[in-house]
């Protein structure tokens, strides 16, 4: 099978169970934003992989299973309305993610500002991905009452993980947060 097919080339492309729409279509433009989430969260951890600190091996392991569901996520997006979803989530999917900020964000110094995104390679990544994973749901929430409730509560609490992921990276390689009047955390 080749990569390419050439039915992409007048702007259109297929959702599951093959209807045409615009490349533009706000489906394709949500889906396509969980796809952008899922290549940020790869990149992210591509910086961890040179590391060594307790906990790496349970960040890669919990975003594993993350960049899968976001495929799941990325398939509902893609299904048109009335049709059967091929890969769902499940309510346990959002309570595996409220475990972990739980876990990670006890070991974090509190907040008391807000904090400028960056810190290590991995850390910044993350925060990247958060930001895109809060687009993916702005893009989720504009196609409206089509969406499954389950999509848009996990990539609210998708992007509330990437942002303490990116805390505690940043706290477990040393990284300085620095808030908005300069000061470091």
């Amino acid at each position: 099978m080749k990569i390419y097919t050439k039915t992409g080339d007048r702007g259109t492309t297929s959702l599951i169970y093959g209807q045409r729409v615009a490349k533009n279509d706000l489906r394709v433009e949500a889906y396509g934003t969980c796809d952008e989430t899922n290549s940020m969260i790869g990149l992210a951890l591509s910086h961890l992989h040179k590391e060594n600190f307790q906990g790496k091996e349970i960040i890669e392991n919990v975003y594993h299973k993350i960049q899968t569901n976001l495929f799941h996520v990325g398939a509902e997006l893609a299904t048109p309305k009335g049709k059967d979803v091929k890969w769902s989530l499940a309510a346990l999917d959002i309570e595996e993610l409220e475990k972990q900020i739980d876990d990670w964000d006890t070991t974090l110094p509190g907040l008391t500002n807000f904090i400028l995104p960056g810190g290590h390679p991995a850390g910044a990544a993350f925060h990247v991905a958060r930001t895109i994973a809060r687009r993916a749901e702005r893009c989720a929430v504009t196609l409206g009452e089509d969406v499954n409730p389950l999509v848009l509560a996990y990539l609210n609490r998708l992007s509330d993980l990437l942002f303490v992921t990116a805390r505690y990276v940043n706290h477990q390689l040393g990284a300085n947060e620095q808030t908005l009047h300069g000061k470091s955390l």
